[in-house]
């Protein structure tokens, strides 16, 4: 009885314990918080309205790490298949996939740019993201 439970309230302990450590470790620090909040709250409504969302993944030493949906690793082509699912983006000269491009091009050099303003932000370094691409099943080599 008084054993299995005390057993069980450890083991819940240690499971509340490695779930927040785990939070921490991966949460966004405060300025990277504040950093995102400022694309979101600064953004042109084309910004605001675009169906990717721009943030800051850490803020280290005066430079901002924003996510991006495309690298050279992943052409934007993937991201855009996923972000406007009626686009071919299989015809690289369709106007729609170039508008597109030249949109997601627009608003990233506009997050990038709001960053880039906020005080103590030296450089803004863009990084893939990882975790949005491969929630969206596209492989990150």
């Amino acid at each position: 009885g008084a054993q299995a439970m005390k057993k069980k309230y450890w083991v819940i302990a240690i499971l509340v314990f490695l779930v927040g450590l785990d939070w921490y470790i991966r949460a966004p620090d405060g300025t990277s918080r504040q950093l995102t909040s400022a694309i979101e709250t600064q953004g042109s409504e084309k910004l605001k309205s675009y169906p990717y969302k721009f943030h800051v993944l850490k803020f280290s030493e005066g430079t901002a790490y924003v996510s991006s949906p495309r690298s050279f690793a992943v052409p934007a082509f993937k991201a855009l298949a996923v972000l406007y699912p009626d686009l071919n983006t299989k015809n690289p000269d369709n106007p729609a996939s170039i508008a597109a491009q030249k949109l997601l091009a627009e608003v990233q050099s506009e997050a990038g740019a709001i960053v880039q303003a906020q005080p103590g932000v030296k450089q803004v370094r863009w990084e893939i993201d990882r975790d949005w691409l491969s929630a969206h099943h596209i492989d990150v080599p």
